[in-house]
């Protein structure tokens, strides 16, 4: 959840002013969390107070009403603003860039012992998303994130079972795993590189184009660091492709101290309580 929550900060100030070169200052002191980090500490918060339906809800628009200039779409802001409880068919990138603490919860050692996936963390992503999100882009977008960050924390953590042996030392085969199962499972286009992808892309809030140049992103990296500049660099809807792409990147490297405690120092009271909580109860359960 931390990398969702770099991937904003860094990314806040490149969003209507993007930059296509990985040359830049990660902080700056213009940088600001945004909806990106409000929603994720809402569907973190969800998941902490059991995870359905009305909890995805209800801790939204909590926490939508608590920071109501964080930069919401506007459909989203009507939502949260309204009575209404039901969803309104979006495909944007919100549900993909909120999804990363629903991954977290994924059991490692329930794949590793069974090899199976772990149903109740998918469900819990799938949720996250169709609760405002559920057009099939939309939770598509959501279920790839959270796929690919499962998969990180699995292979790059040297989880194995009866049926495989680890493959931690050796990140391209990892790599190679996670792109081959997300452009199986949900269609998505993996194949260009950053290079290839950065003088076309273009400023985009839906989840078809900036999942996968996320994706591509964390698989063109070869560390935290360099994946949030790799995103970055793409254009685009900056502070969303870097959450997206720090939400994976974070799962598979870990996020080093000095970025964290970065990134912790824009964040409220209230923000790093919720990240604190969660990030006990996944130690806790991992």
């Amino acid at each position: 959840m931390l990398g969702t929550i770099i991937g904003d900060i860094v990314g806040s100030i490149y969003e209507f002013n993007n930059i296509k070169t990985k040359s830049f200052p990660l902080f700056r002191s213009d940088c600001f969390f945004t909806d990106d980090t409000v929603m994720t500490i809402a569907v973190a918060e969800a998941i902490m107070n059991g995870g359905e339906r009305d909890d995805f809800i209800d801790s939204m628009k909590k926490y939508g009403r608590m920071y109501p200039d964080a930069g919401y779409g506007g459909n989203f802001r009507k939502w949260i603003f309204s009575e209404n409880r039901e969803p309104y068919n979006s495909f944007g990138n919100g549900s993909a860039m909120r999804v990363s603490p629903c991954a977290w919860m994924m059991n490692c050692g329930f794949t590793a012992r069974t090899g199976m996936w772990p149903s109740n963390g998918r469900r819990g992503a799938k949720l996250s998303a169709e609760v405002t999100h559920n057009h099939p882009e939309g939770i598509k977008g959501a279920m790839a994130t959270a796929d690919a960050i499962f998969m990180c924390r699995y292979y790059f953590g040297g989880y194995y079972g009866d049926y495989e042996e680890p493959i931690n030392n050796n990140p391209a085969e990892c790599k190679k795993r996670i792109k081959e199962h997300i452009e199986k499972e949900y269609g998505y286009n993996l194949s260009r590189t950053c290079d290839e992808i950065r003088p076309t892309y273009e400023f985009n809030e839906t989840c078809q184009e900036t999942v996968p140049q996320a994706i591509v992103a964390f698989l063109d990296s070869t560390d935290f660091e360099d994946a949030i500049r790799n995103a970055i660099s793409l254009g685009g809807d900056s502070d969303t492709l870097a959450a997206i792409t720090g939400s994976i990147a974070e799962a598979a490297y870990g996020v080093p101290e000095w970025i964290r405690e970065k990134a912790l120092s824009y964040l409220d009271e209230t923000l790093l309580d919720v990240l604190e909580r969660l990030e006990k109860r996944v130690y806790l359960r991992c």
